[in-house]
């Protein structure tokens, strides 16, 4: 029997089209192979609480960055008091049931200051998202370099490494942060009404949360890369002669990727959660820039005559502290599926 070639027309003349490789076992097609993120982003895709998670903190991300435009919107911004919705009466509180809300102001205002509480809201997700990110970026930076010399390195360096690891990882975290906080902040320069200027309050923030967070990722990389470190495909790059730095960053880097995105994916809401308990404690961000956790504990104490000015942020943080915990929790399944049926 003849195959019949479909021919179709070329530069040169008439070719036979190529046919699709076939399985010489099974007589189909063969499958095309699929990198590891593909497979990883199927099982997300497939995982409905962990898209619906997904969904959610890129709906808080976008909110974020279009603060600024929103707020412009509604033509309130975090710190521009409206005293018309106030009433001196009671005590300044806010005109009307629920808080003051209203097509004026969308989730009502603040007692006693009369401020647009979404405005302070969306800014205040700016704020805590900032927190989050650049502080989980920076600790993770720091841990992947330390796990990396660490855990190839061995000897003395493994030993001294290991040990400021077991260090950091035994202070007590938000207590030595409460502490550190204000005084880092007032040795800074000052501003000219005798504070710290607020960007410089984020900054010591970022870092100090950072400073106590790189050692978990840390210790994550050195396990992995003590297990790395004997494979053949590193002992064929020493016999090459490669130097150290290809070996750890083009050899092992590449190998740990997904134990460094699941670390750092479950470090984010940890960290936001940290930046709101400090800013409710008074060591983080302070009134009248908006922070969650400052309005929290500002709502604290109205609870009773105004429940809305605490409910509001609080199921927020609640629904977006929930909803990165799911994504890291989904993402640490999609990379490691053995892990999830262990």
């Amino acid at each position: 029997m003849t195959t019949q070639h479909q021919q179709v027309q070329t530069p040169t003349g008439t070719a036979p089209e190529a046919e699709p490789a076939r399985d010489p076992r099974a007589g189909r097609p063969a499958v095309a192979g699929r990198s590891p993120a593909r497979l990883a982003w199927n099982r997300i895709r497939r995982d409905k609480v962990t898209l619906i998670a997904f969904v959610v903190t890129v709906l808080f991300m976008v909110i974020a960055l279009l603060a600024p435009v929103l707020t412009a919107m509604t033509g309130w911004g975090p710190i521009t008091p409206d005293g018309k919705a106030i009433d001196p009466d009671t005590g300044n509180f806010p005109y009307g049931s629920l808080g003051g809300i209203s097509l004026t102001h969308l989730l009502g205002v603040e007692p006693g200051t009369g401020y647009d509480l979404f405005a302070r809201v969306v800014h205040g997700l700016r704020t805590s998202l900032f927190v989050g990110f650049a502080s989980a970026v920076l600790s993770t930076v720091v841990g992947v370099v330390a796990g990396l010399a660490a855990g190839y390195s061995g000897g003395w360096v493994d030993s001294v490494l290991s040990r400021v690891m077991d260090v950091m990882l035994a202070f007590p975290q938000l207590l030595f942060i409460i502490a550190l906080t204000p005084v880092i902040q007032n040795a800074l320069q000052t501003n000219d009404h005798g504070g710290t200027d607020e960007n410089l309050r984020l900054l010591v923030l970022v870092l100090n949360i950072a400073m106590f967070a790189w050692a978990y990722t840390a210790r994550l990389v050195r396990g992995q890369v003590l297990s790395l470190r004997e494979r053949e495909f590193v002992d064929a790059a020493r016999i090459m002669s490669a130097g150290r730095a290809h070996i750890l960053f083009r050899q092992l880097l590449p190998n740990l990727w997904a134990p460094i995105l699941i670390s750092f994916a479950l470090a984010v809401p940890q960290n936001i959660t940290t930046e709101a308990a400090l800013s409710y404690l008074g060591v983080g961000v302070i009134p009248p820039n908006p922070d969650w956790g400052a309005l929290l504990s500002d709502a604290s104490q109205y609870f009773l005559q105004d429940p809305m000015y605490l409910f509001v942020p609080g199921v927020l943080l609640l629904i977006l502290v929930l909803a990165l915990n799911l994504l890291g929790d989904g993402v640490r399944d999609a990379l490691d599926p053995r892990a999830s049926r262990g």
